[in-house]
């Protein structure tokens, strides 16, 4: 028959020993979750691994590309510097860098004073380009309902050089009121400010 201490003692190596296996039944339910996580999600994870490894592929391939893409656009502009009629060359500049092709577009159509040219550029969506050709094709053409619609343009590049022209047109139509209600609405500290008080002045010669 066990005494006291005895039993004390067996009870608590069996409540330790109850705790470890407690521990051990976490522990392997644990793993046995994890791993019926693992079988069930395993080709999730591997897809999302091989998603981001094509991803950081594709990124390089896409930046080295880039760089080979804009060597040969400028290989191409090249050639059409010494060659401005090479038209193999012109649309595989086009292919290979459509803003860059209607900046050298825009720079034959000025020197060649081509309005049709200017005007296919007008839509064109390289900084600046299409601003500057719908300026310049209707002061070409002298179409002042253009040249009006250009001057309400946010940001137009030229806005005061049209409003003086728009003004001269006026005037040599004989709408002089017309013309100076224009020239008033160009800004004192506009580079054009001076011919825009000589012109409401003086007028057309």
């Amino acid at each position: 028959m066990l005494n006291k201490e005895q039993f004390l003692s067996l009870k608590e190596n069996i409540d330790m020993v109850k705790e470890e296996l407690t521990s051990e039944e976490k522990f392997f339910e644990k793993a046995v979750v994890t791993e019926k996580f693992v079988k069930k999600y395993k080709n999730v994870m591997i897809g999302s691994v091989v998603a981001i490894v094509l991803f950081v592929a594709g990124d390089i391939g896409y930046n080295i590309n880039k760089e080979h893409t804009l060597q040969a656009a400028n290989n191409a502009l090249l050639k059409l510097e010494a060659n401005p009629s090479d038209k193999t060359t012109l649309a595989a500049l086009e292919s290979l860098s459509p803003k860059l092709h209607d900046v050298w577009m825009y720079s034959q159509a000025i020197v060649n004073k081509n309005v049709k040219d200017l005007q296919k550029l007008e839509s064109s969506k390289a900084l600046m380009i299409g601003d500057l050709a719908t300026y310049e094709s209707a002061q070409k053409l002298q179409d002042i309902t253009k040249l009006e619609n250009y001057t309400e343009k946010q940001n137009a590049v030229y806005r005061d050089l049209a409003q003086v022209q728009v003004a001269i047109i006026l005037m040599k139509s004989g709408k002089i009121n017309e013309a100076h209600e224009k020239l008033s609405m160009i800004n004192a500290s506009s580079p054009l400010a001076q011919v825009s008080r000589a012109l409401m002045h003086y007028g057309v010669k």
